[in-house]
């Protein structure tokens, strides 16, 4: 389907290039859904637009537009296209109110523990140390904080289960595998467990796609 089509599904995800931003995408072609890319990155000033700003005061992506819906932050795009479009086949948070309990105390984790705790802290004093400024000591106490936040993961991952949630694969794959591979990029040691459960997800046809369209275009 070309850029025309996905157009006409009304489906817009904006932003591109980023950990956060992987993760939409990739649960958008899990889910089998067409869409449109608005290849937007941060700290360009393509989240200051008025158009944008008009979406969300937040300026940040991603950002989903779906049928005259409005919805940002990655974990909660993922759920809502879940609940909004999987079938029994490929759903992302389960329906089961236990099972559904599980699979957001693993999401929920996650993005505070592992991504804001941990690896934002590191991003902001890192990639963006020019704003931020520079701070070694609370990036190795990020990166020690996500070593002592990841037993949990490897305890998780100990008994042989391919998906953290056992032998279905869900959102909490999906956010778990896009802090694996920013820690690595951050070069913050990963046990070989959470590297070959990691590896496994990232052979996925559905992430390889979800790579290519959150790949930034190059400007000429």
């Amino acid at each position: 389907m070309n850029e025309s089509d996905d157009a006409r599904t009304g489906r817009i995800l904006w932003g591109v290039g980023t950990s956060r931003t992987i993760r939409p995408h990739w649960a958008l072609h899990e889910l089998g859904l067409t869409y449109e890319v608005k290849p937007i990155l941060p700290r360009t000033g393509e989240t200051l637009t008025e158009e944008y700003t008009a979406l969300t005061a937040r300026q940040k992506i991603p950002l989903l537009q779906d049928q005259g819906m409005v919805i940002t932050e990655s974990a909660a795009i993922i759920a809502y296209l879940s609940d909004a479009y999987a079938n029994d086949q490929n759903r992302l948070v389960p329906t089961d109110a236990r099972q559904r309990a599980s699979c957001l105390e693993w999401c929920f984790f996650i993005i505070s523990e592992l991504d804001a705790t941990s690896l934002y802290v590191m991003r902001r004093h890192r990639d963006l140390s020019e704003i931020y400024g520079e701070a070694p000591t609370a990036n190795q106490a990020a990166a020690d904080y996500f070593q002592k936040q990841m037993r949990t993961v490897e305890r998780a991952l100990s008994d042989g289960r391919p998906f953290i949630l056992g032998d279905r694969f869900g959102a909490a794959d999906i956010l778990l595998s896009s802090c694996l591979t920013w820690a690595v990029r951050y070069q913050v040691p990963v046990s070989d467990l959470a590297l070959a459960y990691n590896r496994t997800l990232t052979a996925r046809d559905a992430y390889q796609k979800a790579e290519q369209r959150n790949t930034p275009v190059r400007k000429a």
